[in-house]
């Protein structure tokens, strides 16, 4: 018996160089930036993630020219907590940028022309320390951690929680900021007591590194707007910390000191480095991480979005100037504010659980491949994915659907199932998401995308890209260069300092050697696709019982 094909062929996806897309369809390909001279400007950005720590020194035209990567220790002490040691990632800064100034000189360049830097950042992840001495008062509680689950159930019982997401844009979950603050208070003893003498300073990554890049001293304590969004301290209407919201959670805003929220693009919030090789040079922007990548992406008119595929998937929409609550399961951000007298821009977030992950499931549980990036190959051995669809709910499903009792579950197998079958499943569990994410954003903003703009270790891989073009059945459209993300903070920094004096000399940057990949199914193969991945969705639910969602699950 033949297996029924239900995904794209395993033809090598031969992407379309953007220069011809733009010309085919009519767009005016020319760019406006002025090379030469910029390729004479740099700007650093500190990108610091959840497993790592980089600093990239990019030139004017958007391209790195040295760089330094560190990797720094996860913390789980108990079953579904994820902590980091704050001192480990401030060093971890440090010594990135000092190896890559290393670099930079080696390479001929004068770091006196590094005209700023910019900072982008892991976001909900929360940071307590001591207000008179500097020291953090426990290790940072990481934004996938789950031990205020339990919290979370309490707080959705109390009057006002169902009114919390129209005023800041998220729902009540383990996610943000502020229940891990309030988790914090209720059983760390050195922070109740830092709290009740009004010594007890928050913030987000971005607000501790600021801290001590300036130098403790000088008591530099701000946020930029898209990370203060992730709090639920924030309105996102006023872009002012809410005293509705802060008593919700039962903050006392004169006994714990709150960061300043300023805009991500600022000359002189920021402050400057304070030490070693860099010391002076101006820190002029901050971006939380997927805020960041849509900036790195030119995300910059309204409808434009993009997806980054990293451990998890992050999908942003441009949805302009007010924010767009949603009501189909996605949650209200603000994209970037680059001051100047111009507003906050907002997004609509979607965000997958499981997008690298599940490749490191692959290779790391099961032993089918030896290194990530050849997951692309072992799906490319077969022509389909045989039947098989693996809905990757390894702790739940998130957005669009938000399944707490789902598990990772795979449908379809029989005798004939060959690895290249589950690691095809695997790249196309994410692309489903995705589709259900912008269908959800459809639904939202009234307004279907054009275009697609990726990036992240899965764009990568050419089947995966156009799977995912095929599924959503708009073009998907790479950069050449994709890191994305850093070089987000690096624009941010760059326009502050009048690097780029016009907005849309933005647009110009990273636009050399970008692929399009262009559906190459049928819009009936596309849906027969998604509605079996639907059916596999409905069908994972109810695998835990009540007592047990949750327990011991977490998807770092």
């Amino acid at each position: 018996m033949s297996m029924e094909k239900t995904s794209a062929p395993a033809v090598e996806a031969q992407p379309v160089p953007k220069e011809e897309f733009v010309t085919a369809v009519g767009e005016d390909p020319e760019h406006k930036l002025d090379e030469e001279k910029l390729k004479n400007f740099f700007i650093g950005s500190i990108d610091q993630g959840t497993t790592s720590t980089r600093f990239i020194i990019f030139n004017g035209t958007g391209q790195p020219v040295a760089q330094h990567q560190i990797e720094f220790t996860q913390r789980h002490p108990e079953s579904g907590w994820h902590e980091h040691d704050p001192m480990e990632i401030v060093d971890s800064v440090n010594q990135c940028i000092e190896q890559a100034a290393l670099v930079f000189a080696d390479r001929g360049y004068d770091v006196a022309d590094i005209k700023a830097i910019g900072i982008t950042n892991q976001r909900e992840t929360a940071v307590v320390w001591d207000s008179e001495t500097g020291e953090p008062l426990h290790n940072a509680i990481a934004w996938p951690d789950t031990r205020t689950k339990g919290l979370v159930r309490d707080l959705k019982e109390k009057p006002g929680a169902d009114n919390l997401q129209n005023m800041c844009g998220l729902p009540l979950s383990t996610y943000p900021s502020s229940v891990k603050l309030v988790w914090l208070l209720q059983n760390v003893e050195a922070v109740k007591k830092a709290y009740d003498e009004g010594r007890l300073a928050f913030g987000t990554m971005d607000t501790w590194l600021l801290y001590n890049l300036n130098g403790r001293e000088k008591n530099i304590h701000v946020t930029d707007v898209t990370n203060a969004s992730r709090t639920m301290f924030m309105n996102l209407h006023t872009v002012k910390y809410d005293d509705t919201l802060l008593d919700f959670f039962n903050i006392d805003a004169t006994k714990v000191k709150l960061p300043k929220i300023v805009p991500s693009s600022c000359p002189d919030s920021f402050g400057c480095l304070a030490e070693g090789t860099l010391a002076g040079i101006k820190i002029a922007g901050c971006l939380g991480d997927q805020s960041s990548a849509l900036v790195g992406q030119q995300g910059f008119t309204p409808g434009s979005a993009k997806n980054t595929y990293g451990t998890g998937c992050f999908l942003l929409y441009n949805v302009g100037e007010k924010p767009v609550i949603s009501t189909h399961g996605l949650l209200a951000t603000i994209a970037y504010d680059f001051g100047r007298n111009s507003k906050p821009v907002y997004a609509l977030e979607g965000s997958v659980a499981v997008a690298g992950s599940g490749v490191k499931f692959l290779m790391n549980n099961l032993g089918f491949i030896t290194h990530s990036h050849k997951i692309s190959d072992l799906a490319a051995s077969v022509d389909n994915n045989g039947g098989c669809v693996f809905v990757t709910a390894f702790s739940g499903l998130f957005a669009p659907y938000w399944i707490d009792d789902a598990k990772g579950t795979i449908f379809g197998i029989t005798q004939h199932t060959e690895r290249g079958h589950i690691a095809r499943a695997t790249l196309e569990a994410t692309c489903f998401q995705t589709k259900a994410i912008l269908d959800a954003m459809e639904l939202d903003s009234g307004h279907k995308l054009a275009e697609l703009a990726v990036d992240g270790g899965m764009s990568n891989s050419n089947l995966c890209m156009q799977t995912q073009a095929n599924v959503i059945g708009i073009p998907v459209d790479r950069p050449a260069m994709r890191e994305t993300t850093a070089l987000g903070a690096a624009i941010a920094a760059g326009f502050a300092v009048d690097i780029w004096k016009e907005f849309e000399e933005l647009k110009e940057i990273n636009q050399k050697g970008r692929m399009i990949f262009e559906p190459n199914i049928t819009k009936e193969e596309s849906e027969k696709m998604f509605n079996k991945w639907t059916r596999a969705v409905d069908m994972c639910r109810g695998w835990l019982d009540v007592g047990e969602v949750g327990h011991g699950d977490h998807w770092d």
